[in-house]
């Protein structure tokens, strides 16, 4: 992943999550700046650093870096809620699910 691309996966991660860039700098116990500058690619984070910015999105390292997956925390929140459904009732959802990524599905 270039360092544009790192920029870009942190800013949607982060508005997701609805937080401004300054808060989240204070959070994880940065300079008000923080994050902004690395949004902008005027730095990237140090390993430790990237380690607690997962840990404050509330993702892991591996779900930061599958652009395929627009908002993880949801997609864990699918995942939890998932156990525990029956072999039938997860054929539906996925059946759902399926349909729902077709093109012009309700307009989407």
């Amino acid at each position: 992943m270039k360092k544009e691309e790192f920029a870009k996966r942190l800013s949607i991660l982060r508005t997701n999550k609805g937080v401004s860039a300054r808060d989240m700098s204070l959070s994880i116990g940065q300079s008000a700046g923080y994050i902004n500058n690395i949004e902008n690619g005027v730095n990237l984070p140090s390993m430790a650093m990237f380690f607690y910015i997962c840990e404050y999105l509330e993702i892991t390292p591996a779900e930061f870096f599958d652009t395929d997956c627009l908002d993880p925390s949801k997609t864990s929140e699918l995942l939890s809620e998932s156990k525990g459904l029956k072999d039938g009732q997860l054929d539906i959802l996925i059946n759902i699910i399926k349909e729902m990524k077709k093109p012009n599905f309700y307009g989407f």
